[in-house]
């Protein structure tokens, strides 16, 4: 069945998001083992990401760790940093989907205050049809309620979805709820996706 609606995740889908490579640049990758060993900053992101203050967050998280201030502090001042650059021919692809008039959507775990920010930077980030965003929703991926309200919000059933993420699990949740799904690996892989289930031809997915 062609799907009705196209969804993407955005962290390594359509931005890299790889903020180990950052402190690996910024403090050496000695350090940054030193740190994300002793702090868990994943854990702090994915406090941002079911909706708490981004900077309140991080800042406490900064106080809380002193020895390690400074560099958490940069999560949040040199944030776009991390969450860079632009994966182009990804980008290509929504396009090429909202020409065509396909809806795209979003669904991401991205904080509330960081996902504005980033949509300063990013403007396509403002393109989607509909924007599902995990701060928002109070929920992360792979739980299954935030597919679930995606599904409930659109009026659409999951085989109605092709959904493209960069985590295995996040894909096996959307499996779950009988999704068409595809584990993205770059974007050649999901432009060829797209042109094997009739959304995109070929010219249009360069």
């Amino acid at each position: 069945m062609q799907p009705k609606a196209v969804v993407f995740d955005i962290g390594n889908v359509l931005i890299e998001w790889q903020p180990e490579r950052f402190y690996d640049a910024v403090i050496g990758e000695d350090r940054r083992r030193a740190m994300f060993a002793e702090v868990d900053l994943h854990g702090m992101n994915e406090r941002v990401d079911r909706g708490g203050h981004f900077t309140d967050t991080i800042y406490a998280q900064a106080e809380a760790t002193p020895d390690w201030r400074d560099e958490i502090r940069m999560w949040h001042d040199r944030w776009i940093e991390m969450a860079s650059p632009v994966i182009d021919h990804s980008v290509r692809l929504m396009k090429a989907l909202k020409g065509k008039g396909v809806p795209v959507f979003s669904l991401t775990n991205f904080g509330i205050e960081s996902y504005d920010f980033a949509a300063t930077h990013y403007p396509f980030l403002r393109e989607f049809d509909r924007d599902f965003i995990s701060g928002h929703m109070r929920v992360t991926k792979p739980d299954p309620n935030i597919y679930a309200q995606l599904e409930d919000t659109s009026g659409l059933a999951g085989t109605d979805l092709i959904f493209t993420d960069d985590r295995a699990e996040n894909i096996a949740a959307a499996d779950a709820r009988g999704w068409q799904t595809h584990l993205f690996e770059g974007p050649g892989g999901w432009a060829t996706r797209l042109v094997e289930i009739g959304l995109l031809t070929e010219a249009e997915a360069a």
